[in-house]
């Protein structure tokens, strides 16, 4: 059997030119910060052990992660190199071991490049790419087998070294002890004084084990984030990498680059997605349902046949049949629709549950609220569910009907079948199969007339 597979993730850099308060690993990229990126790749190896090497505005960077109790943390208190880094986090790795250095400001690796990278089964490797620009990177000197000889850095290569095509990630992969060995033997560089990690191809191959070297299939991949420019870049990519995979699958798209995903998604088939659309945490779509343009979705389920329009912002939703929703809506979390619901232009909801076939088709506002089935809720029409203190439940019965422009002042209860009419405040519960009306009486007032302007300057 292999040796147990350890991880560390370098996440310790300022990140000057982010220009920025908050730690690099810490800017979001797809709807979460980058490092979440590499966590999220670095598990999917299974590893035995996660090491995550935190520094500058390193509490920061923990309490952005204090949930995930995986991660053993090593706190690098002097930058002094990546090599240094590792050397820190090699302390609480045991023997035998296999040792992948991973870089918490690189989030488009992938889980199978990784696994071509660790099953070399060499003492050493990195992962390379071959640039059609690769000036600013260090370059991957190799020898007549194709092995790591050393790596260079851009600014120390001569003349005829610069038109060296392959370029170090810095992804390592190492199996302990030899990694661990050539790690402890790394100096401080003449420039800046640290250790570098890319100084152990060399020390390797002076010991006669050079590395192998992987080579990416994609160079998006290799790419780490220095400044706001490449973060944008890469997230325009990885929105294109998931809209071709979405695409791949059967998801109909209708334009690639107007489409985010910043979560989880699954789908089931014919799923439609207008343009603009933002799917955020955990969502799901069954079969047909159709996402009309300018909508956000987080951590929504919507059942099969179920079709939201233009310029709707649901979350925390869940149908059980299928539904329509908006234009101009706006549900909030614990929002339960039951089949032939509709949900209708600037209507609000928030811990309602509305049952088969009811409507509220305008301008209203539902919070904790209980709606039975067949209910229709007229324009205008709110339950009063706070009072200042506590929130309070109303409950509408089966086939009520509310007039425009009520107000149900929770808590309350209308009943089966019941009618409010329009302009009422409901404070006391409505009985079933009654019309009940809460509202002034009208009155005109005799010998009443307006003031002019005249009157005014008399």
């Amino acid at each position: 059997m292999a040796d147990p597979l350890h991880v560390i993730v370098l996440a310790a850099g300022e990140g000057k030119r982010m220009k920025s308060r908050l730690p690099k690993v810490l800017l979001p990229l797809a709807g979460k910060p980058m490092l979440a990126h590499v966590l999220e790749t670095a598990r999917g190896l299974r590893p035995a052990g996660l090491h995550v090497v935190y520094g500058h505005r390193g509490e920061q960077v923990r309490a952005a992660f204090a949930l995930d109790a995986d991660i053993h943390w090593v706190h690098q208190s002097e930058q002094r190199g990546t090599g240094h880094a590792v050397r820190l986090a090699m302390h609480d790795i045991p023997e035998p071991a296999r040792v992948l250095v991973l870089y918490g400001d690189m989030p488009l690796l992938r889980v199978q490049t990784l696994v071509e990278l660790v099953e070399t089964h060499a003492d050493l490797a990195v992962l390379a790419a071959e640039l059609a620009d690769p000036a600013g990177y260090a370059r991957v000197l190799r020898d007549g087998l194709g092995r790591v000889r050393a790596v260079i850095a851009d600014s120390d290569l001569d003349e005829s070294q610069n038109e060296l095509g392959v370029t170090n990630t810095g992804v390592t992969y190492g199996e302990s002890p030899p990694f661990r060995d050539w790690v402890e033997r790394l100096t401080p560089d003449v420039r800046h004084g640290e250790l570098n990690l890319a100084g152990v191809f060399e020390l390797a191959a002076e010991d006669g084990i050079p590395a192998d070297v992987v080579m990416t299939t994609d160079t998006m991949e290799a790419f780490g984030v220095n400044d706001a420019t490449q973060l944008a870049e890469l997230g325009t990519y990885l929105r294109q990498r998931d809209a071709r995979r979405l695409m791949l699958e059967g998801v109909r798209i209708a334009d690639p680059a107007r489409f985010d995903l910043r979560g989880h998604f699954s789908h089931g088939r014919d799923v439609e997605f207008d343009v603009d659309v933002i799917l955020e945490g955990g969502v799901t779509l069954g079969d047909g349902v159709k996402i009309g343009p300018f909508c956000r979705l987080r951590d929504v389920n919507l059942a099969a046949g179920s079709e939201v329009l233009a310029h709707c912002d649901l979350e925390g939703v869940t149908s059980f049949g299928a539904c329509t929703i908006g234009p101009f809506a706006r549900l909030r979390p614990g929002t339960e629709l039951a089949a032939g619901t509709h949900i209708g232009n600037f209507v609000e909801t928030k811990k309602a549950r509305l049952g088969e076939g009811s409507k509220a088709n305008h301008l209203t506002y539902l919070g904790d609220a209980r709606v039975g089935a067949g209910v229709n809720i007229g324009a205008g029409t709110i339950t009063c569910n706070y009072d200042g203190v506590s929130k309070h439940i109303t409950e509408i019965g089966d086939g009520a009907f509310i007039g425009s422009n009520s107000s149900l002042v929770a808590p309350v209860r209308v009943g089966n079948h019941a009618t409010i009419g329009a302009g009422s405040t409901i404070t006391a519960d409505a009985p079933a199969d009654k019309l009940t009306i809460a509202r002034g009486k009208q009155a005109t007032v005799k010998g009443w007339q307006r003031s002019s302007k005249d009157d005014v300057h008399k």
